[in-house]
């Protein structure tokens, strides 16, 4: 352990914080820019300028450094949806949100390289129990919320019957279906026709009239809302 790391993981606990969170940040640039296998250490340390013993000191091992990275992207983008939900009246209006959220990257991100992301993580998931246990907690999560919005929209008489948490599984399977798709640059399934054929099944599904087109890429029906962070694009 280097007198560096030492003195850094000794500091007032904000100084701490800000640090990792520097660290993680910098790790889901490398990690999108070159892949997780072609990812080192020292890739990570140089993007803001310490030591890679730094890194080593808070993240031990790269796996780990890469399952931190992804719960920290996914708190940010859990905690930014739901603020743009809370402002949307309709059950409809929120479901769409989180398909817009999942498929439509803002104008300055880069969809195929986020998405990326979570392929090298589901990929490390297959071999890495604490990284598997992870991804079984995110995607609780992710299908908890498409669950809740299908209920408040049951409970409003918005949808037609179904049983949420079965709907909740199989519009999961859908978006990440569509998210390899998106992240391997499938000319056919780009991030707007994915998102179309998305809120057209989920409209024929859940029994209610969707016009196509308001959430598009350049729309300008809460554009305003769409700020921050996209799931696995996030």
């Amino acid at each position: 352990m280097t007198d560096a790391a030492g003195t850094a993981a000794a500091g007032p606990v904000g100084t701490a914080d800000h640090r990792r969170e520097q660290m993680l940040r910098a790790a889901l640039e490398v990690i999108a820019d070159r892949g997780y296998a072609d990812t080192r250490i020292a890739d990570v340390a140089e993007r803001i300028g310490i030591s890679p013993a730094l890194v080593i000191y808070y993240f031990k091992t790269k796996d780990q450094l890469l399952t931190e990275a992804i719960r920290y992207l996914d708190n940010l983008w859990y905690a930014d949806g739901q603020r743009r939900m809370a402002e949307l009246p309709t059950a409809a209006e929120r479901i769409e949100e989180i398909v817009a959220m999942s498929c439509l990257p803002e104008a300055d991100t880069e969809p195929r390289s986020s998405w990326r992301l979570w392929l090298d993580f589901w990929a490390l998931a297959a071999a890495n129990a604490e990284v598997a246990g992870l991804r079984q907690k995110d995607d609780e999560r992710w299908r908890h919320m498409i669950g809740s919005v299908v209920r408040s929209g049951l409970e409003a008489g918005e949808f037609r019957a179904v049983e949420p948490d079965n709907f909740a599984i199989l519009l999961c399977s859908l978006l990440d279906g569509l998210a390899i798709q998106i992240a391997l640059e499938d000319p056919v399934v780009d991030p707007e026709r994915a998102f179309q054929l998305c809120m057209r099944f989920i409209a024929e599904q859940l029994g209610f009239k969707w016009k196509g087109g308001q959430h598009g890429r350049g729309g300008d029906r809460q554009a305003g809302q769409r700020n921050g962070a996209r799931r696995k694009g996030r």
